[in-house]
C-alpha cells in the first residue's frame, strides 16, 4: 500500500486486472466468487466488490451476506434469484444488463437453469465478503 498523502484528497487509483481476481473470499457450494476490490486487494474502507459464476445447470446453496446490502449486476447469462416471502418461494429471473438488490440479512440463492454460465458483478457495502451459508431459505 501507498502512504497516505499528506491533504488526504490525492490517492492514486488502483488497476484491478481481469486475471487479477482471486478466489481467496467467501465460498457457498454451486458457484464461485472472485474478489476484485476489497480491504485486502486495495485497502477500501466500505465497499466490496467482485464477480459470481455459476455454472449450466447449477444452484447455488442458500446463503446471505450479514450487515451488508447487495447490489448485483447481470453481466452475462440469466441467472434466477430465489428468496422466501410469507413463507413462499419468489424467483426473479433476469437477463443481461438487470440489477437485482438484496438486503441485509436475506436468505437467497442463485440458479442456473441455461446452458449459458451466468456471470454477475457483485458491489457490498462492507469491505469483507460475508457469507453465511444456510440448510434452507426460511
Amino acid at each position: 500500500m501507498t502512504e497516505e498523502p499528506t491533504d488526504g484528497w490525492h490517492q492514486p487509483l488502483r488497476h484491478i486486472r481481469a486475471d487479477e481476481l482471486t478466489g481467496d473470499t467467501g465460498q457457498t457450494s454451486g458457484m464461485t466468487r472472485l474478489e476484485a476490490v476489497s480491504a485486502k486487494t486495495v485497502g477500501s474502507r466500505r465497499v466490496w466488490m467482485g464477480q459470481t459464476h455459476v455454472a449450466p445447470r447449477t444452484s447455488s446453496g442458500d446463503h446471505h451476506h450479514g450487515d451488508s446490502e447487495t447490489a448485483i449486476h447481470v453481466l452475462r447469462g440469466h441467472p434466477v434469484f430465489v428468496f422466501a416471502e410469507d413463507g413462499e418461494e419468489v424467483r426473479l429471473t433476469t437477463g443481461p444488463g438487470d440489477y437485482v438488490f438484496v438486503p441485509p440479512h436475506t436468505p437467497h440463492r442463485e440458479e442456473n437453469p441455461t446452458d449459458e454460465e451466468a456471470v454477475v458483478v457483485i458491489a457490498r457495502s462492507s469491505q469483507e465478503a460475508i457469507v453465511v451459508n444456510l440448510p434452507g431459505l426460511t
